[in-house]
């Protein structure tokens, strides 16, 4: 029998989106309303960030970070930790292009007013470049690279404060320095008396009102117990806020009886489909002190890709080398050597792809590479290719080339050798962070909300995610996430009389 509890607001989930929504409610607390955030992950103390692939995945990812699309030949990366994918992400801060939400077509949503908010957040979360000196011989590499192949590397803004370069930022930051919501937005709203219950499962939405399952701290594993006994909860409501994500979200409303229905839900999914390339030097660089990612070359416009310095520990650099035995062997020994890049496809929203839930109502991600991206992916290691070899680099690994290791001597025929025909989903490794879209905005008839997160026909739902993007960003999300949240929490300040 699960037990019965009445709250105002509820809001499912604590990353970018929840922990917007539930610092800029907070307030109403004080004028007496019960506040409810429900993650299902669970809250780490600062000891617990060991920088320890196999103890961290666990803790911090969903499914260990190794979700894959339908057809398995796509991995996506989601945070379920207290403070979401903002505890696990590098810190980048980016305001969304103009001619991006222009595009969008959404009423009501204006590029001037994202970015005021966005800039708020930017102050707020510490945003700033970070110094020469935590600048790692990786990324400065990418840098001299970029510029003799005629590319214009621009420096990442990041969301950090007293960073000691430790590199482990997609692990957790061990040294506190990642200004995420688990640092800023959820303990200010917690200080004004908003209620946080990790290890929180959300089953269904009912009638205003939710329907979930706290469990059990495992033993051994990492994290607080929760803060409820473990059990079946029904939470009543009078609103309730989703900001589970692209996936969460999507994947709660089509498993809910009370939601199901609505036209669009699901669709619209992209995710800037990833490679990690990496370029082999004779001598060691370092790669893995200092922050990881620092500079980027914007190629969206013109050829639909964007390419990051990154840095990647062993099990995760190791599964994206396309190659075995003796050769993947040489190249993981080669790692203190290895300079690296990400490449991020900037994908559109189409009709294969989309979100939906299985008999269980877990979700299922269907993913088809359409023939765009493959040609900015084909494109970008090109790109990379030549960026590592300007770089010093004497060898190559490219994915998307047959042998996989391109030599110094063979640089100038990189046409010939990276080509689109080696692209074969299943046998390259790709990987996806950037998960957007399944609840988007608009007016149309396949729109799922409207500019303030509002769900058609459920006037007790809204929605504060990434879910909200009717199509690719091209950019890292976090911000923008953000500053709709902060639209949806406002809209839900302005209507809250109206609220029965």
């Amino acid at each position: 029998m699960a037990e019965s509890r009445t709250y105002d607001i509820v809001i499912i989930g604590s990353g970018a989106g929840g922990g917007t929504v539930a610092q800029a409610l907070a307030p109403m607390v004080a004028q007496g309303l019960k506040i409810l955030v429900l993650e299902r992950g669970p809250r780490l103390d600062d000891h617990e960030f060991t920088g320890r692939e196999a103890e961290m995945a666990p803790a911090l990812y969903a499914d260990e970070g190794g979700f894959l699309t339908a057809d398995g030949t796509m991995t996506l990366a989601m945070g379920r930790v207290y403070g979401g994918s903002t505890v696990v992400y590098t810190g980048t801060s980016l305001v969304a292009p103009e001619r991006v939400i222009r595009s969008w077509c959404v009423p009501g949503l204006e590029h001037a007013d994202l970015e005021r908010r966005c800039e708020q957040f930017m102050a707020a979360n510490h945003v700033h470049y970070l110094p020469r000196v935590l600048l790692n011989e990786n990324n400065k590499r990418f840098f001299t690279g970029a510029h003799r192949c005629g590319y214009k590397p621009e420096q990442f803004p990041v969301n950090l404060r007293g960073c000691k370069g430790s590199s482990l930022c997609n692990l957790g930051c061990p040294n506190g320095a990642k200004m995420g919501t688990h640092r800023v937005q959820l303990p200010d709203a917690e200080r004004q008396g908003v209620e946080v219950v990790t290890r929180a499962e959300v089953l269904r939405l009912e009638e205003r009102a939710v329907q979930l399952r706290v469990s059990a701290r495992p033993e051994g594993g990492k994290g607080r117990p929760s803060e409820w006994a473990p059990g079946d909860y029904h939470v009543s409501a009078r609103l309730v806020v989703s900001c589970g994500g692209s996936i969460g979200t999507s994947a709660l409303l089509l498993r809910s009886p009370v939601t199901a229905g609505i036209p669009g839900l699901g669709e619209g999914f992209t995710c800037h489909p990833a490679l990690i390339l990496v370029g082999e030097h004779d001598h060691p660089i370092t790669n893995d002190v200092g922050h990881p990612k620092s500079y980027f070359v914007d190629r969206a416009v013109a050829d639909g890709f964007v390419l990051e310095t990154c840095m990647y520990f062993p099990f995760v650099t190791a599964k994206n080398l396309t190659s075995f035995g003796p050769e993947h062997s040489a190249l993981m020994q080669a790692f203190p050597r290895l300079q690296m890049i990400l490449v991020l496809a900037c994908d559109k929203a189409v009709k294969e792809n989309r979100i939906t839930v299985d008999k269980s109502g877990k979700p299922v991600v269907h993913y088809t590479f359409t023939p765009a991206v493959r040609r900015s992916l084909v494109a970008a290691t090109r790109a990379s290719a030549r960026i590592f070899f300007a770089a010093g680099a004497k060898r190559v690994h490219s994915p998307l080339s047959e042998p996989t290791l391109i030599e110094r001597g063979d640089a100038y025929r990189m046409d010939d050798l990276i080509r689109e025909d080696y692209f074969l989903p299943g046998r390259v490794s790709i990987a996806a962070a950037h998960l957007m879209g399944g609840c988007a905005m608009g007016t149309g008839a396949r729109a799922v909300t409207d500019a303030r997160g509002r769900v058609r026909g459920v006037p007790w739902l809204r929605v504060a995610d990434a879910s909200l993007f009717p199509d690719s960003l091209e950019i890292n999300p976090y911000l923008t996430i953000m500053a709709l949240a902060d639209r949806v929490a406002e809209g839900i300040r302005q209507d809250w009389g109206s609220i029965s």
